[in-house]
Order: structure tokens, then C-alpha cells, then sequence
């Protein structure tokens, strides 16, 4: 492993698992040189010490179900798995508080928290991920609209710094970094700033009983001149989605109605939508999914993570522009919440790279200073036209938190935004 003195064998004596990385194991292309397996905060620091020490790139991976988003590290010597961080630390259900470790799978988290009927209202749009991939990669699916986003859940953690220092924010706080919020910073920063060890959320009673309202078909514009009235009803919808599988065909909505008397206010939903929707007790296939590339039909379709995925967030007054704009221009799929503004857009990976660059800039065009577009992930000839993240007004002071946490620039390096 690199010689006795090397850091190959400073890794192999910091006691923690260590085996030479394959190909199985690169990020975004980039194969690392080492894969450890730290199973407590004490053994990631100690793989992060030495790392420190000899000057190596580390690179943080859950489940992997994110791993090819963002952009390919500009260097990758050690790739920490956090698999064997799969404990539920606490949960104090009458508080309703859950500490997590960051390896273990939102599907058990989920399970173990419905056995005292409760939840972490995130509904993340992989299946298979981590509770650290999670907040690595920001995600939320359709309940933000009700209940937030994971940096408005989350109130404590824990993380490794790129020195090996262990420092945590929030509930029992032991050491803070002062002057920030370590569980925002660390929230969809792309493992750039510190390897997240584990952390603790704020909880939901499940609700007693929900309700979907399905329309199956309609144009867009009926949609959008729908879903103002709905989501101010007196129903309080937790979610409203769109699906737009094929951009000459309908789009399908479906209103999520939860909590007492679920069914008559999903009733009322139903009745502001018109007569083609109908009140269903399961969500339809497509719900709280990323979108599918490529149009239905006979054939072999590409499967997510081929194509092109980008990421719009922007103002509900914004979308009617869209769809009669760049959406209506394009074969792309798209899905996502209309009440919150947030949706997916997904090109096959036989688009042409040229294409898809040019829907990128039409959105970031007709956007401008309204929202976001972001390229989660891409094949390469798409990745080498296209700024995944566009212009950020808030980059220097990105760069200078990165300066702060990072300064030697061992943290995924180069993989969020402005190359951070």
C-alpha cells in the first residue's frame, strides 16, 4: 500500500478498514486510490488526519445513488464510504427528535420512525439513498411545500472537518463552529466542506389518513390556471405535483390531502380540478420521482442517470412562461411541484450535447435573475458545453466559507459551485 511510511500504510494503521479502490468505486469518472470504512465520527477523523497530513483529495459516498452529480472531482486519493454508519443514535419519540447516522438508508429510517408513527417528511425522489447522501445533494421531494426543506428540518450535527476536527452544531452541542449554522452550510454542499457523521431532525406525527386528487390529462396552461385556487384552498394541499412525460401530450396532476377528514377535503380539490379528476387512496406511479427520459412507447428507454437531469427552482408566476417558452420547445420530461416552483427536467443521453446546452441557456434566458437552473448530471459531451451551475451572485462569499472550512481544497475539490 504505497510503501511503510506512505500513506497507504498511515491509513492502514489509523485503524479503520481500508481496501485499494477499483473501478467500481469512481466518482463522476475520477477513480480514487483508497475506499475506507469508518463505522464511528473517532475512525472518519482519523482517516481524515492523515489525509491531511499527505496532502489527499477525499470524496464522501452513501449509497452513490447521487455520486454522478455536480461535476467530477479535480482529484480523488480517498473515497470514505460511510455504509457501516448505519445506527439510529436516539430517537426521542415524545420529543419527537431523531438522531441519525449518515450511512444509514432513508428506506430504514423511515420504517424504524413508522413504528411509532412518525416521519421525516422529506420524501427524497431516489430510492436506495442515505441520510447523508440526502443532505449532501439537498434533497426533498413533494412535501416541501408543507413541511420544508431538509435545512428546515434538520437542528443538529455532526461533522469531520478536512483536518480532522470533529465539530457539531445544534442539539447537545459539545463544539460549535462559531458564527454558523453547520447544518445549512453542510446541507447540499456536495461534500465540500466536511464529511457529515451524522445528524439530528425535527419529526411529523404520520398523518391520520391522505388522500390524492389525480387529473389525469390536461395542457398546461389549464394547469397553471388551476393550481393558484388550489393550493390557497381550504383543503391545505401538502403537495402539488405535475407530470409531463411527452411535451405534444397532457400533463397529469395530482394534489396530496393529508390529516383529519382527508377524503372530504380531497373531495373539494376534486371539485375545483373539474369532473375529469377523481379522489384515488394511493399516489400514482410517477409520484415524488425523478422524471423519465425519452418519450413512452415501445422500445429500450434510457434510465435515470443516462440522460440529462436539470433542476429549475423559480416563482409559481414564472412557470406559465416556461411551458410556452423552452419547455414547449424541447422532447425533455419534466415533473415537479407547482405550488413550490421546483421541478425536474430530463433529456435521453442520445440527445444531441448541443441541444440540450441550448435548453439550458434558454431557461437560464427566460429566467434570468427569477431562479435557478441547475445541470445535476450529464453525460460528458453535454458536461463539457454546459456550466452545471450557472451564475451564482453569492459565489465569493461560497468561496470564502469554502477558505474556511477547506483551505487546502481537499473536500471533493471542484465539484460544486464556481469549481469550489
Amino acid at each position: 500500500m504505497n510503501g511503510a511510511t506512505g500513506p497507504g500504510a498511515a491509513l492502514a494503521a489509523a485503524g479503520v478498514t481500508i481496501r485499494p479502490a477499483g473501478p467500481d468505486d469512481a466518482v463522476a469518472g475520477v477513480t480514487p486510490r483508497w475506499v475506507a470504512f469508518p463505522e464511528t465520527t473517532r475512525e472518519i477523523a482519523a482517516v481524515m488526519r492523515v489525509s491531511a497530513a499527505h496532502d489527499l483529495a477525499v470524496v464522501v459516498a452513501g449509497a452513490g445513488t447521487t455520486l454522478h452529480w455536480g461535476r467530477p472531482p479535480e482529484r480523488c486519493d480517498v473515497l470514505i464510504d460511510t455504509c457501516r454508519l448505519n445506527e439510529i443514535l436516539e430517537h426521542e419519540a415524545g420529543d419527537l427528535v431523531v438522531r441519525v447516522q449518515a450511512g444509514v438508508p432513508v428506506e430504514t429510517l423511515a420504517e424504524a420512525l413508522a413504528a411509532k408513527r412518525q416521519e421525516l417528511a422529506l420524501d427524497p425522489p431516489l430510492e436506495g439513498g442515505t441520510v447523508g447522501g440526502l443532505l449532501a445533494a439537498g434533497l426533498a421531494g413533494p412535501r416541501a411545500l408543507r413541511y420544508g426543506t431538509a435545512r428546515d428540518l434538520i437542528i443538529g450535527i455532526t461533522v469531520v472537518l478536512a483536518d480532522g476536527t470533529i465539530a457539531k452544531a445544534g442539539g447537545k452541542v459539545v463544539k460549535n463552529v462559531a458564527g454558523y449554522d453547520l447544518g445549512k452550510l453542510f446541507t447540499g454542499s456536495y461534500g465540500t466542506l466536511g464529511v457529515i457523521a451524522d445528524a439530528t431532525f425535527r419529526l411529523h406525527p404520520l398523518p391520520a389518513a391522505r388522500a390524492w386528487v389525480v387529473w389525469p390529462g390536461a395542457a398546461p396552461d389549464e394547469v397553471l390556471a388551476v393550481v393558484p385556487a388550489v393550493t390557497a384552498s381550504q383543503a391545505e394541499p401538502s403537495a402539488v405535483e405535475l407530470d409531463r412525460p411527452d411535451p405534444d401530450g397532457p400533463c397529469a396532476v395530482a394534489v396530496l390531502v393529508e390529516g383529519a377528514a382527508a377524503a372530504e377535503r380531497a373531495r373539494a380539490v376534486r371539485d375545483l380540478l373539474g369532473e375529469k379528476a377523481r379522489v384515488a387512496a394511493e399516489p400514482p406511479r410517477w409520484w415524488g420521482r425523478l422524471p423519465e427520459p425519452g418519450r413512452p412507447g415501445p422500445g429500450p428507454s434510457s434510465e435515470p442517470g443516462d440522460g440529462v437531469l436539470v433542476e429549475i427552482r423559480t416563482v409559481p408566476s414564472r412557470l406559465p412562461g416556461l411551458f410556452a417558452g423552452a419547455l414547449a420547445r424541447t422532447d425533455a420530461a419534466v415533473r415537479g411541484s407547482l405550488a413550490s416552483a421546483v421541478l425536474r427536467v430530463a433529456l435521453p443521453a442520445e440527445t444531441d450535447p448541443a441541444a440540450a446546452a441550448a435548453l439550458v441557456s434558454a431557461l437560464r434566458a427566460e429566467l434570468g435573475d427569477a431562479g435557478r437552473v441547475v445541470v445535476l448530471s450529464a453525460p460528458e459531451p453535454v458536461a463539457r458545453r454546459v456550466d452545471p451551475w450557472g451564475h451564482v451572485g453569492g459565489l465569493a462569499l461560497m468561496r470564502r466559507i469554502k477558505d474556511r472550512f477547506d483551505p487546502d481544497r481537499r473536500m471533493s475539490p471542484g465539484r460544486f459551485v464556481g469549481g469550489i
